[in-house]
């Protein structure tokens, strides 16, 4: 049986499927999942990450979070955590560049969060030698100091998408159609959760709403607000969700998400002020990617790298910096939100 097969006969015997039920069983089915059976990231996959583009996002990033630690007086034991750590690629470039100030891989305790066993195997070989700690869920989290960071994570987890209908609204659903998968909308009901969105939107938009991000980013914040530390939040999306963002990726091009259940990624954009409402810890502005780079020093690092560079090496470094930075590639598009301790500085390259 194929996942849509599997689709179909679930929706035959109990209903439609909202868009967040069947993302989670495209991207997690333990058999047909996109993320438990096929490699995503790098040259092989369907989509490359910045810590994939240059090692010098991950350095940057990793001295970010050393400085955030040595702000906070150098905590003798704290968590060093990621969500959705992909290959370990990041984290293999944080630890390299943030043990570059004395005592912070000695008190660091490193987390992945991290739900396909698959890609755990993966974490394992790309940090092989580093005494590693795997948790489900941000709420796994140990109650101490957190430095954490997640770079497109949350744009993967299931969203629901809801048009509106005078003062009410209707969910966007999954059922079927002549035996294949189609779009359709569920009954008209109220949504507390978006009673703020009937203030600027209008009858017939569509809004998304993710369900699991509150609770994560409400996990991560509590520890920073009571223990310490600071996160990165890194991620395409903007301020505020307006219209539909769910899209597929297969083979590297774009897809009806419909049409391969199970075989192509799921994303959707990340709604940063939800993100910031959930978050029980000081927040930063949102801040376009490419100038939080910039700010950590991204151009001075580029010239020393590309120093040692020549050919197609060296062009390949050039349009590196340039993908992780220039306003109409990842610079623009990807947003950082920061989180820190009330009271506390915001971390390195992000203002409030």
């Amino acid at each position: 049986m194929s996942l849509r097969a599997e689709l179909l006969a679930r929706i035959a015997a109990n209903g439609p499927l909202s868009v967040a039920e069947y993302m989670q069983e495209c991207l997690l089915h333990p058999r047909f999942g996109y993320y438990t059976t096929r490699e995503p990231f790098g040259s092989a996959g369907d989509f490359v990450t910045a810590p994939e583009i240059s090692q010098m996002f991950g350095e940057l990033v990793g001295l970010c979070l050393a400085q955030a630690w040595a702000d906070q007086g150098r905590p003798a034991a704290f968590t060093l955590a990621e969500a959705g750590p992909g290959r370990g690629t990041l984290m293999a470039d944080i630890l390299r560049a943030a043990g570059q100030l004395p005592g912070f891989r000695e008190a660091a305790n490193v987390v992945l969060i991290e739900a396909s066993d698959r890609l755990r195997n993966e974490q394992r070989r790309t940090l092989e030698g580093i005494q590693l700690t795997f948790v489900n869920t941000c709420a796994e989290l140990p109650d101490a100091p957190l430095f954490f960071v997640a770079n497109e994570f949350f744009d993967a987890l299931p969203i629901r998408q809801f048009q509106r209908d005078q003062t009410h609204w209707r969910e966007r659903q999954i059922g079927e159609a002549d035996g294949d998968l189609c779009f359709g909308l569920g009954p008209l009901s109220p949504q507390p959760a978006l009673a703020g969105r009937l203030d600027d939107t209008v009858s017939g938009d569509l809004v998304e709403y993710c369900p699991a991000a509150a609770p994560a980013v409400d996990a991560t914040g509590r520890r920073i607000a009571e223990y310490g530390g600071a996160g990165l939040i890194i991620d395409y999306g903007d301020w505020r969700s307006l219209g539909d963002t769910l899209q597929a990726l297969k083979s590297r091009s774009p897809v009806d998400p419909l049409a391969s259940p199970g075989e192509a990624d799921l994303t959707a954009h990340v709604d940063f002020e939800a993100l910031s409402a959930a978050a029980p810890c000081a927040c930063t502005r949102v801040t376009p990617q490419g100038i939080f780079l910039e700010r950590l020093g991204i151009t001075a690092r580029a010239q020393a790298l590309a120093s040692r560079l020549s050919g197609a090496a060296l062009e390949q470094h050039i349009a590196a910096h340039r993908r992780l930075t220039h306003p109409q590639e990842m610079g623009n598009l990807f947003k950082v939100l920061g989180l820190f301790p009330h009271a506390g500085t915001p971390p390195p390259g992000l203002e409030v």
